[in-house]
């Protein structure tokens, strides 16, 4: 089986699927620091160094092949746009299938599309030609939707929430047997638009159904998959008309083909020139467990439940010093995820912790007693800190927090007897962050987990007060230790707008033991289609 990765980040998706048996054809990733880092761990390639880049291909960039320093540091978004003083290296008139064969295209999916469709243009089927037998089993990714995420700013009107239907086009030309596409569950919930609701996820699905697939839409989260994070996610998986025909003529799970007929209810309907009501496509949620989780099919997304769920402390428990024991989970990883590369099986890349100043190490251990306090007490400090004391806070709430330890200003370990003094510290300790907290040692991670002081260490030993370094958020994502993540750590200002850190590479990956979970299904889905 092989398959074509677009929006490939820092590479968790390709992991996943190579283990369950994909040969990657292509990927294509517009950050060049995400690019940098994928080169490395799957195509073992040290853009830095430029050595053995062949298989790293810009589609524009400005600046020559011969500076790829600069091309790593630069804005993909200028050099977008195919401009002729743009440098590329696809307009090389001998490229071959075989240069592309495992390669890594550099770029906007946007470009690679008006590549693929110019006139008389060889990309295509050069792409094509580097199959076996001229078909592609699957074209997987996930499009980056921040404005659909319900953590951000949800617009419509956000150029980045055109990608999914920059999705659709590849797949229509490329045509593959299955379409994989991946994204945050916000794009479930409506947009509203002139006053009407608008749900991107419908839209998408009524796409690739009139480009012909027929879209199953399911909503799955990496914690039932063994992952140490509660990561609710949105899947479509889209399959070609003729392919889908042949799992229907040869499937005989009645579960499998009840779940499948609104799916081809809408599809014929599309086809039809019908324009299909939101509601007659559900979406199966993996939390609502629906039968079709239980199928042999499907079975492989929901491996765990809260009886076992893989914790924050199975994760990073052993990464607080050298001498700690190993958890299954990571022994698990470790062994699930093969390293074909040089890199070290045991070495904790990526693990320099930060250091933080004194004040915010004092609001970390702050936020690591409200995990030891009522519910109700917690949530009356949290209010206190993000309304700057305008909600106040009662003298039953003082003397749980006193109870505590807590650090000073200064970072010293104190107990604040005088309930005026905790005050003091309180009103220092004032924030606008909505979602920082601290880890729970014996949960899931949560969600929103993609900037290094999204969160805070569980532990309360004195030195724990700190965010999290990248290889702790690379365990609790389920990348093995040899995954060595590149490019810059982390990143500011206006250049949050293009960089893309290793923080946040590794914050917008798949988790890839989701990816291997869906491998499995996708993998299945062919086999049946293909079962004579």
């Amino acid at each position: 089986m092989n398959h074509i990765e677009l929006f490939a980040g820092c590479g968790g998706l390709t992991l996943g699927l190579e283990t369950a048996g994909f040969e990657l054809l292509l990927a294509n990733e517009l950050s060049p620091m995400a690019s940098e880092t994928f080169a490395y761990n799957i195509l073992d390639i040290d853009l830095e160094k430029g050595i053995n880049t062949d298989k790293v291909l810009w589609l524009s960039s400005n600046f020559k092949r011969q500076q790829m320093i600069q091309r790593l540091r630069e804005n993909p978004l200028l050099a977008s746009g195919l401009a002729s003083e743009h440098s590329s290296d696809l307009t090389v008139d001998n490229l071959s299938s075989d240069d592309l064969k495992r390669s890594l295209l550099v770029g906007s999916i946007i470009d690679l599309n008006k590549l693929m469709k110019e006139k008389n243009s060889r990309l295509l089927s050069l792409i094509k030609g580097s199959t076996d037998n001229g078909e592609i089993d699957l074209v997987s990714g996930g499009p980056p939707c921040q404005s659909f995420s319900l953590a951000g700013l949800r617009d419509a009107s956000n150029h980045r929430n055109q990608l999914p239907w920059e999705f659709v086009k590849f797949v229509q030309q490329t045509k593959p047997k299955i379409a994989l596409l991946e994204n945050v569950s916000g794009i479930l919930r409506a947009f509203k638009i002139d006053g009407r609701p608008f749900y991107a996820w419908f839209e998408v699905a009524k796409a690739f159904a009139s480009v012909s697939y027929v879209p199953l839409c399911l909503q799955v989260n990496a914690k039932y998959v063994g992952v140490a994070q509660n990561r609710p996610r949105f899947i479509l998986i889209a399959i070609r008309d003729d392919v889908f025909s042949n799992i229907i003529t040869n499937s005989e799970d009645e579960i499998l083909l009840d779940a499948f007929e609104p799916s081809r209810k809408l599809f014929e309907g599309v086809k039809a020139g019908k324009e299909p009501e939101y509601g007659t496509l559900p979406f199966f949620d993996a939390d609502k467990k629906h039968p079709l989780f239980s199928t042999n099919i499907f079975s492989s997304l929901i491996t765990h439940n809260q009886s076992n769920f893989v914790t924050v402390k199975d994760a990073i428990d052993d990464l607080r010093g050298s001498n700690m024991k190993r958890s299954q989970y990571v022994a698990l990883i470790n062994e699930a995820f093969d390293n074909p590369h040089h890199h070290s099986p045991n070495k904790n890349y990526n693990h320099e912790k930060r250091t933080n100043s004194s004040k915010v190490r004092a609001r970390f251990r702050l936020y690591q007693v409200l995990t030891k306090l009522k519910k109700e007490e917690s949530t009356e400090i949290t209010k206190y800190l993000k309304s700057s004391g305008a909600s106040g806070i009662s003298s039953s709430v003082l003397i749980s927090l006193q109870s505590h330890w807590l650090l000073n200003l200064e970072g010293k370990k104190t107990f604040f007897e005088d309930e005026l003094e905790l005050l003091a510290l309180l009103s220092a300790l004032f924030t606008k962050k909505q979602t920082q907290r601290a880890l729970i040692a014996n949960a899931p991670a949560p969600a929103a987990l993609s900037i290094p002081d999204d969160a805070c260490h569980y532990h309360e030993a004195e030195d724990t007060q700190r965010t999290l370094t990248v290889r702790e958020m690379a365990r609790i994502q389920s990348f093995p230790d040899w995954y060595k993540v590149k490019s810059k750590v982390t990143t500011g200002g206006q250049m949050r707008k293009f960089e893309v850190p290793q923080y946040t590479q590794i914050g917008n990956a798949v988790p890839p033991l989701l990816a291997l979970a869906l491998g499995n299904v996708c993998s299945r889905l062919l086999d049946i289609s293909e079962k004579k």
